[in-house]
């Protein structure tokens, strides 16, 4: 039996590790999984929601990162997992997406000559000013495993320089935990309790330091979500990232002034699927709502100047709108007007990846 740790360190990791557990676990004659939680994000309270929502059990190890800047969260998990390791050895750490958890783990494990396998393998955005690139690309570098989403990622990684035999395209664990949770988020009563309409609303999302973290640029972004409103309501759940700097930066009130916009705190998983599925389109910079809009086939304008998801562009409902106010307008307006692209579902995203991993991992 192999024993086999998976790490969750943020919250955007948990939909992608539920899957992978849920498949090892159907093998107790051949995987002995174990959870550990970095404690990334450090409000267990809102993990343990999306922890509840995928059903994933209570992590085997807790790692109690807390918050701090890149360099302060590497070197406490690569010291908090070290120890986790040498206590409980493992015959493989499988590490998904690109938080610094993903990174500090997997390099943990390579120092102490574990294999690792990495979820979300050969994403690049090509913007080295993201600390999620540098996780992403110094994470394949010391994986010996790389699983990846689409023919995009394998391209990436052999332009790299990866041999093909360690390069194996899976689909997209994502989307598994998505169709698995459709059911259960369709009975969801979030519509009603903020009182809005299937398709009659745009959910919007922010959080990335790009975004937020420059006054400039929020105050751009707010500016056409303001122009936006005044033609349909907008569900606004504010990151608490977002809610500091709007306040720090003195635009709460430019927020507050938006009369169609219904401002939430965070949801639940289920709830986000929901808000997605119903919306007229998504407005966000993140990662997952572009691949979750794509395969739900809501059109998505993601506010980035580039992306490291290019197939929920080619093929998907995705366009990058950059944070030009102008921009963002112009696209939402051809939205609500019928003239969008529709977009299709990309190859191997058919809620079927976790199993395909397993069974390469079972005949390694």
């Amino acid at each position: 039996m192999r024993s086999i740790t998976l790490v969750a360190g943020a919250r955007p990791n948990f939909p992608k590790i539920a899957p992978i557990l849920r498949a090892l676990r159907r093998h107790p004659d051949a995987f002995s999984p174990c959870l550990v939680h970095t404690d990334q994000h450090y409000d267990w309270q809102m993990s343990a929601v999306f922890f509840r929502d995928l059903g994933l059990p209570e992590p085997d190890r807790h790692l109690g990162v807390g918050s701090g800047s890149q360099a302060v969260q590497t070197a406490k998990v690569l010291t908090a997992f070290e120890e986790a390791l040498l206590e409980r050895r493992s015959d493989l750490v499988l590490v998904v997406g690109d938080a610094t958890s993903t990174l500090a783990c997997a390099l943990c494990a390579a120092k102490l000559n574990i294999p690792v396998a990495h979820v979300e393998a050969g994403l690049r955005s090509r913007d080295r000013a993201m600390p999620e690139e540098i996780n992403r690309i110094v994470t394949d570098a010391i994986s010996d495993l790389l699983f990846t989403t689409s023919a995009e990622a394998d391209a990436n990684l052999l332009r790299e320089g990866f041999p093909p035999d360690k390069v194996h395209r899976v689909g997209n664990v994502m989307i598994d935990s998505l169709f698995h949770a459709l059911e259960t988020a369709n009975r969801s009563p979030i519509l009603s309790t903020l009182g809005v309409q299937p398709k009659g609303y745009a959910l919007v999302t922010f959080h990335r330091v790009s975004n937020v973290d420059h006054p400039e640029t929020l105050r751009g972004i707010l500016s056409a979500l303001r122009d936006i409103q005044r033609r349909i309501p907008l569900v606004f759940p504010i990151h608490p990232r977002t809610r500091k700097n709007l306040t720090a930066f003195g635009l709460q009130d430019q927020v507050s002034a938006m009369s169609n916009a219904i401002l939430t705190e965070p949801v639940g998983y289920f709830d986000a699927i929901k808000l997605q599925k119903e919306a007229r389109l998504v407005i966000t910079d993140s990662g997952g709502l572009q691949e979750e809009t794509t395969a739900l086939g809501v059109p998505c304008l993601t506010v980035r100047e580039n992306t490291e998801r290019p197939e929920t562009i080619s093929v998907g409902t995705n366009t990058l709108v950059g944070t030009s106010p102008e921009k963002i307008v112009r696209e939402t307006t051809r939205i609500l007007e019928g003239s969008y692209k529709k977009g299709r579902i990309p190859d191997l995203w058919d809620g079927r990846a976790a199993e395909r991993i397993v069974e390469i991992l079972k005949n390694r």
